[in-house]
């Protein structure tokens, strides 16, 4: 078998409603007045409390079936720290869906050589245990495991054929140039509040793009959606982030990333009548994680209560996802 059953929370996630939509449709929608009002004050109001952080905020988010989204420094790159692993794990599910893989074969973790002298551009690695690419999956997401990342990266080619996935699938503004081990040893050598550095990094568009591709079943098949959207709802980092912006037992399928001055969380999450709305929160500043946090969780029951109630029933006529 190469996908495991989907629990139960996947099947949630598949079952609501949802828009038809090509890849490239996942980056713009067309203007509707009346929904536009609406985020134009739920925009204001999130970039009122962005404000108020010392450093560069991003957000984005999507209502990825009633339409609607809103944007706050959105095409600007930030650091994505380890919310690259989606797209890690997504191009991984590819190949699985391929046949060049499975999810119970057996590969590596890959783990950080120690260093002599002048380090080299990419931290050396060496093969560490051994488990099932759903083992490092669940590493990955998760726990953000860094050395079970760094696994599935070499098992996918490394990270150029990340991109060339990304590239394939629509996906522009996001790039991953490091393994995990390299991006952890360099970490603190450039101040993300202040210098925009384009490695490694992704705009809060196009991280909602591959979330809204990802959840739209663009990109990947009925399986491979549910294996990677059931892993999501289990992340369990970044408890005060966004998790902690919606009412408690909202389904959430999340991914964090945290570096020095860095703080992200991405995800998509479940609305009251069945909705999915796609967010993306990249926060970057000295104030440190914890004043971080609460910034997010601000933001997001700003975007949250904004979007909770439907400007109509249409969302009634929409197609079902499958």
């Amino acid at each position: 078998m190469k996908f495991r059953t989907a629990r139960f929370v996947a099947a949630l996630f598949t079952a609501v409603p949802a828009l038809v939509a090509t890849v490239p449709q996942v980056q713009s929608r067309d203007a509707i007045t009346l929904q536009d009002q609406r985020d134009q004050i739920i925009q204001q109001q999130v970039a009122a409390i962005a404000a108020e952080g010392r450093g560069r905020i991003g957000v984005a988010a999507m209502d990825l079936d009633g339409g609607g989204q809103i944007f706050v420094n959105g095409d600007m790159p930030f650091p994505m720290a380890s919310t690259a692993k989606i797209a890690v794990a997504a191009t991984f599910l590819e190949q699985v869906e391929k046949g060049n893989y499975r999810l119970d074969q057996q590969f590596p973790m890959m783990l950080r050589v120690a260093e002599k002298g002048t380090p080299s551009p990419e931290a050396p690695l060496r093969p560490g245990s051994v488990m099932t690419a759903q083992s490092l999956m669940e590493l990955m997401i998760t726990r953000s495991h860094n050395q079970a990342t760094d696994g599935l990266i070499k098992v996918v080619g490394g990270f150029d054929n990340v991109n060339r996935w990304l590239t394939r699938n629509g996906i522009t503004g996001q790039r991953l140039d490091h393994t995990m081990a390299t991006l952890v040893r360099d970490d603190g050598k450039v101040d993300p509040a202040k210098v925009i550095d384009t490695r490694t990094s992704s705009t809060p568009r196009a991280m909602i793009a591959l979330l809204a591709a990802i959840d739209r079943g663009g990109v990947l098949s009925p399986e491979s959606r549910a294996v990677l959207l059931d892993t999501m709802t289990r992340t369990s980092t970044g408890k005060t982030r966004i998790r902690a912006g919606v009412p408690e037992g909202t389904l959430v399928a999340h991914k964090t990333g945290t570096l020095w001055g860095v703080t992200d969380d991405v995800g998509i999450v479940r609305l009251p009548d069945g909705r999915h709305l796609a967010v993306t929160f990249f926060v970057t500043g000295p104030e440190g994680h914890a004043a971080h946090a609460k910034l997010i969780a601000r933001m997001m029951r700003t975007i949250y209560d904004g979007y909770a109630t439907p400007l109509g029933n249409g969302t009634q006529d929409l197609v079902r996802r499958r």
